[in-house]
């Protein structure tokens, strides 16, 4: 049967209904990625003047040439950034790329990738704001149907001169709730039964998920801020969110999601703890979420839970 629930983290309200996942679909299925890289990608190594200019680099070598592991670069179709940049949409927006390798997803690095990426993300978010920027969004669109537009695996970090309004209301509802909401679910999801992955960091769905196999990922810490996170924190947050995407592509193939990075904004801490949110993109927010604002979720997360937890990635 249908049940509403509320996710005190998001404020989100969410209909689970399991018994909409019966329902008939006759649309083709999405054309799986080509096996081959195309000549013209400009995050290949060997592409690298394809790109602007690039900002960083892990690895090797002189900038503009092979060598790294990491690099990052300008977007060169920035959402906010550029000398025509109008008011409110100042700031820089960036593309890391994961590896030169042109299909090897975050959920398929090593461990040593895994960290070295979120390490370079988290640096270039600390830059960003000890230049004066207010907020900075870091975020990974996995997929045409997340929002990328070039295949080979990158994230991006997007530098704001204002703090957006969702995360004001998210640092509200924190300070409402007068605790550390993820801190309590990252203690509660075990006994829960909606942990995903344990340790020093947990992974975990939600018990109201907003989408069919969301996952969240945070260190046992309580430091509110990504930027202000220790060497040691980022890595096991990377290897538990790489090995929780590694069990979402065994269990439903190479999906589509978006992973945000949630944090706040400089000298607001309060009770907020940084955490990622992974969303996978396999049902759409229709006409019913779009009127209403109350999400609905055809998976409910215990069972996403149970057959996260039956692979082996």
């Amino acid at each position: 049967m249908p049940e509403l629930r509320h996710d005190p983290l998001s404020g989100a309200l969410v209909i689970v209904a399991a018994e909409r996942a019966a329902r008939p679909h006759t649309f083709p299925s999405v054309t799986a990625p080509a096996a081959q890289p195309p000549d013209d990608c400009p995050f290949c190594s060997g592409h690298e003047t394809m790109t602007p200019p690039e900002i960083a680099r892990t690895g090797t070598g002189e900038p503009e040439t092979p060598g790294w592991r990491v690099r990052v670069v300008p977007n060169l179709y920035p959402v906010v950034g550029g000398d025509q940049a109008g008011e409110g949409a100042t700031g820089a927006h960036e593309v890391v790329v994961l590896s030169p390798a042109h299909t090897i997803s975050f959920g398929r690095l090593d461990d040593e990738q895994a960290a070295e990426v979120l390490m370079v993300m988290r640096d270039r978010v600390r830059a960003h704001l000890d230049a004066g920027r207010s907020y900075v969004q870091a975020l990974i669109n996995h997929g045409l149907a997340a929002g990328a537009s070039i295949e080979h695996p990158h994230t991006q970090v997007v530098a704001l001169d204002l703090v957006p309004p969702a995360v004001e209301v998210g640092l509200a509802r924190v300070d409402a709730a007068g605790h550390d909401l993820v801190a309590e679910a990252v203690a509660h999801a075990p006994d829960d039964r909606l942990a995903v992955i344990e340790g020093a960091a947990v992974a975990w769905c939600p018990w109201a998920s907003g989408t069919p196999y969301q996952i969240r990922v945070a260190h046992r810490s309580t430091r509110a801020a990504f930027e202000a996170a220790a060497d040691a924190e980022v890595r096991v947050v990377a290897i538990a969110t790489r090995d929780a995407l590694a069990r979402l592509a065994v269990a439903l193939g190479d999906v589509p999601y978006n992973l945000v990075v949630r944090t706040a904004p400089p000298g607001r801490v309060g009770f907020f703890h940084w955490y990622i949110d992974v969303l996978p993109k396999i049902s759409v927010v229709a006409g019913f979420e779009q009127g209403t604002g109350i999400l609905v979720n055809i998976v409910p997360p215990e069972h996403a839970v149970r057959r996260l937890s039956e692979v082996v990635p």
